[in-house]
């Protein structure tokens, strides 16, 4: 069983892109709950709005500068006539997110643009078909693609950070990609933690910018994003409630999450070619997507 959607990254020093590819039809939508969300065309996700159909998600580093990397991705998609019908040509709908991932290391690629965009959608366009569900033998987790810069663990001082990255996993009918760049920890199902601050056990939880390089560092430099992919036939709306089971994963998997200095967020995307068993087939999915979110925040720092 595929989802249809196509995954492809661009990987620098420091930073990249990854590109989600949505096959014609897709209805997408978005939930924000996080504090500091670096986004573009996102609003039109919500249910009320008048767009339902996405044509491809970009997840990038750069901060705001990478928001940058959807104008390569809505030229690929335009010389292939895909978006929204206009009096003057078709507008590719292209919501993006990036992290922040301006840390400044030696030899590090300045934020991703358009041209890294658009490798990315040609990575994606030349990959197979994502799985909705088994194993995900295809896309790799780790430190690739937008996931490439990311840090976690900074809520006890910046300077006790550790690598984050990218992520995926499956359930029954769902594919999850998760770019994690958090504040808190990453803990597995027992709540143990899998990769976190290496701050001392005498740190506490936010310190005073006198006692951590918050001083020096805005503590706003954090955001988990996610992707959740379904083959199943979904409204709008009913996209936005899968989103919102994405954030329940998110909670699981990171603690703490959702702060004021993340810019947490999950887009939903349905690409329709199966219909759901009616009346409980979106409740099943929803339970599959919040283990599917939680187990890719999992897999993306244990491929670090």
């Amino acid at each position: 069983m595929k989802t249809g959607i196509q995954l492809g990254h661009w990987t620098g020093n420091g930073t990249g892109v990854s590109v989600v590819l949505c096959p014609p039809g897709t209805v997408g939508s978005c939930e924000v709950r996080g504090g500091a969300p670096a986004t573009r065309e996102t609003a039109l996700l919500d249910p009320i709005r008048t767009v339902e159909h996405v044509d491809a998600v970009v997840l990038t580093g750069g901060s705001a500068f990478g928001l940058a990397t959807a104008d390569g991705v809505m030229a690929w998609l335009a010389e292939r006539d895909r978006g929204y019908p206009t009096r003057g040509g078709p507008v590719p709908i292209v919501p993006t997110a990036a992290i922040y991932d301006l840390a400044g290391v030696e030899g590090q690629d300045k934020p991703p643009g358009a041209v890294q965009g658009r490798l990315a959608a040609e990575a994606a366009d030349a990959a197979e078909s994502v799985p909705a569900s088994g194993p995900a033998s295809g896309p790799v987790s780790g430190r690739v693609g937008a996931g490439t810069g990311a840090t976690i663990g900074k809520w006890r001082g910046a300077e006790h950070a550790v690598a984050g990255g990218l992520g995926v996993a499956t359930g029954p009918g769902v594919q999850a990609i998760v770019v994690v760049n958090a504040v808190g920890d990453v803990v597995d199902g027992d709540g143990s933690i899998l990769a976190g601050s290496t701050a001392p056990e005498e740190v506490g939880a936010f310190p005073d910018p006198e006692e951590s390089l918050f001083e020096n560092t805005s503590p706003v430099e954090n955001t988990t994003l996610v992707v959740i992919a379904t083959d199943a036939a979904l409204t709008k709306l009913e996209c936005r409630l899968l989103a919102e089971s994405g954030h329940h994963g998110l909670a699981r998997a990171i603690s703490p999450s959702h702060t004021r200095y993340d810019g947490d967020l999950v887009i939903a995307l349905a690409t329709g070619t199966r219909e759901l068993d009616a009346p409980t087939g979106l409740d099943r999915l929803r339970v599959a997507a919040t283990d599917a979110v939680a187990e890719a925040v999992r897999n993306a720092v244990r491929q670090t």
